[in-house]
């Protein structure tokens, strides 16, 4: 540190300081002061680079927002196909430029909507999707080849991309064509979501089968989405965040070779998710590391000579668990500083929660409000005019170093439990998050930590009742009406024959994706599908952790 600096630092400790804490919403400990003596050991071609150069940390593309702006891409689904398709068509009306379909839980869980536990369920927090026609049903009229689409789905992923691409075929759309984004991410669900089906090892098998089949079948299509955003939401800090799903990225790209794959063969069609919280420069320096730990990664340790295999591309959304029921309005604000930070860390994409989320799916009027955040902060702010601009920030270099040496040490942890799956049966990741969400509630609950309107600046008076949208109970009637009228109108026979020939792949070691269309095109039901499936593999059972 220079004497300037250090002579300054002894003037400061003489004064009185308000109240903190002064920390992230981590609980990191921020300095005072950041000073070129923070950041002597950077080496700009190193540590840095131009954008779109190695190792990325200012950004995949070399122009960035003035070249193309991020995919506003608002994540929305409900009731049935028919009313979300709706809902795309709106927001695609109001300049959305991409879709992004919320499933309901029986989907989520591979449920058909006749299933007993799928009761009181459907159509709830997402769209039923039960079969073909329904995904035919969300997609009509919206051209598949003109828009890029991201499905939210993880132990199903296999299916309901099928089912995609068949409804695509059913347009006159190739699968080589498409463009879009399934999450199926089955290691964020051991670690955080939960809402897993069969056990590790078959679900692996599930994904490396379609890295395959998309390698040579829908080359354009982003075959997984390796998820931080349900990591954070369970109740990690961001350094968890950034690595517990880098690490699943890496064991995904040495499953993808164990599988007899290049590693660039599919590497160049993986993509993330992340979680933008509220501690603007923590979540930027979160993103800036992320991509150069990945480019260092994948060059020096797996050997990826394809450039595009180096470039960790993501799709952000800014934090639901940050939204509060009280004080509703006070969401916008915080949802618009988030997208900021997401936007300033380098998103390819975003979706910005609306301010009623917290309680309900979003209304028309609270998704237009986030969809005009994103739209406002594009085109108003001026933080598209250049790249990168907190580069060489004396705070933010050091907390993106600060970032990827706390990754660091947390691999080799994980490398030392076996690895991922090896972590996950130790329980690891979900202690780690469970103590870190148990620190932050303990932060508020002291004070120590304020949210406006929970602990602190509380209204006395209650707020003004919002509209909130209601999923009516005759939407699940309805769909189990269809389903029904469905099963008893297709070729039965074909159905039966299909999924045969399924049971009989999945019994062997051959790629499941054309057997999965087979029964698609014959318009088995997921519920279907997934019952043979489990035959097969059977059901993960998690270890309880006290």
């Amino acid at each position: 540190m220079s004497n300037n600096f250090l002579s300054w630092k002894a003037n400061y400790d003489t004064l009185k300081e308000r109240k903190g804490p002064f920390f992230t919403v981590s609980s990191v400990p921020i300095d005072p002061l950041y000073a070129p003596g923070h950041t002597v050991d950077i080496d700009y071609q190193r540590d840095l680079g131009n954008p779109g150069e190695y190792p990325y940390t200012r950004g995949v593309q070399a122009n960035m927002y003035r070249g193309r702006l991020w995919t506003m891409r608002m994540f929305a689904g409900f009731a049935t196909a028919t009313e979300s398709n709706e809902r795309y068509k709106y927001l695609l009306s109001q300049g959305q430029t991409g879709l992004s379909v919320a499933f309901d839980m029986p989907t989520i869980m591979g449920y058909d909507s006749d299933h007993p536990r799928a009761y009181g369920e459907v159509g709830r927090v997402g769209v039923a999707i039960d079969s073909l026609q329904d995904m035919e049903t969300l997609f009509q009229d919206i051209p598949l080849d003109k828009v890029s689409t991201s499905m939210t789905i993880n132990a199903p992923a296999s299916i309901l991309w099928a089912m995609y691409i068949v409804a695509a075929e059913k347009q006159g759309v190739p699968a080589n064509k498409l463009t879009g984004t399934i999450q199926n991410d089955i290691l964020k669900e051991y670690i955080a979501q939960k809402s897993w089906i069969f056990p590790p090892d078959p679900s692996m098998r599930l994904i490396t089968d379609i890295f395959k089949f998309s390698k040579d079948n829908v080359p354009k299509w982003n075959t997984i989405s390796i998820s931080g955003y349900h990591i954070r939401e369970a109740g990690s800090t961001a350094l968890q965040e950034l690595a517990f799903t880098l690490a699943d990225g890496f064991a995904y790209v040495e499953a993808g070779i164990k599988a007899g794959l290049d590693v660039d063969d599919f590497a160049p069609r993986l993509s993330f998710f992340f979680n933008s919280h509220t501690d603007f420069f923590e979540e930027i320096a979160k993103l800036r590391a992320a991509r150069r730990i990945w480019a260092r990664h994948m060059k020096g340790k797996y050997g990826a000579k394809n450039e595009k295999s180096l470039l960790l591309r993501f799709h952000t959304q800014t934090a639901g668990c940050s939204l509060t029921g009280p004080q509703m309005e006070n969401n916008i604000v915080r949802t618009a500083y988030q997208a900021m930070a997401a936007v300033l860390g380098g998103t390819q994409s975003l979706h910005t929660n609306s301010m009623d989320e917290v309680l309900a799916l979003p209304s028309e009027k609270s998704v237009q409000i986030a969809l005009r955040t994103q739209q406002v902060l594009a085109y108003e702010t001026g933080v598209t005019n250049t790249i990168d601009p907190l580069a060489g920030s004396y705070f933010v270099e050091t907390l993106t170093n600060q970032m990827e040496e706390g990754a660091e040490e947390y691999f080799r942890r994980i490398d030392e439990l076996g690895g991922v799956l090896g972590a996950i049966r130790e329980n690891f990741f979900q202690q780690e998050i469970a103590d870190a969400a148990y620190r932050y509630q303990k932060e508020i609950e002291s004070k120590d930590r304020i949210i406006v309107g929970i602990n602190g600046f509380v209204n006395e008076k209650k707020d003004d009742k919002m509209e909130l949208l209601k999923i009516d109970p005759e939407v699940e009637r309805a769909q189990v009406r269809k389903l029904i009228a469905l099963k008893q109108s297709r070729d039965n026979i074909h159905v039966q024959t299909t999924l045969t020939d399924l049971k009989e792949a999945a019994e062997g070691s051959d790629n499941l994706i054309p057997k999965i269309m087979d029964s698609v095109r014959a318009y088995a039901t997921e519920g279907e599908i997934i019952a043979v499936l489990k035959d097969v593999f059977g059901e993960y059972r998690e270890q309880a952790v006290f």
